[in-house]
């Protein structure tokens, strides 16, 4: 299993926001497939404010840049995703086009 984290902004309104979390409540199958056909076998997002945090956990065969490739090919995908950046906002840092950015992992308690 590997484990990875990422962070992403909000629109800092708070009606957007709570639209938002909405459409977490009930994400859409086919998205939901979408991420566990890609070799994620879990996947969380935590809110404050304006700011997210995932988890994602995968198997030892997940590949972004395939899971990319396959999102890029599905239409109800895209839908999804441009539906989403009328709430997100990408980070400073993050390329052109580019959402979720992986965070680097600087402590572990063990």
């Amino acid at each position: 299993m590997q484990k990875y984290c990422l962070a992403l902004d909000l629109n800092n309104h708070p009606d957007l926001i709570a639209e938002y979390i909405e459409y977490h409540k009930n994400v859409w199958p086919e998205i939901q497939k979408s991420i566990k056909d890609s070799g994620i076998t879990n996947l969380e997002i935590y809110n404050i404010g304006d700011r997210l945090f995932m988890i994602m956990e995968t198997n030892a065969d997940f590949s972004f840049a395939e899971k990319a490739k396959r999102d890029a090919e599905n239409p109800k995908v895209q839908e999804w995703e441009n539906l989403m950046w009328k709430f997100q906002k990408a980070l400073p840092q993050a390329q052109s086009g580019e959402k979720w950015i992986l965070m680097d992992k600087i402590f572990e308690l063990k």
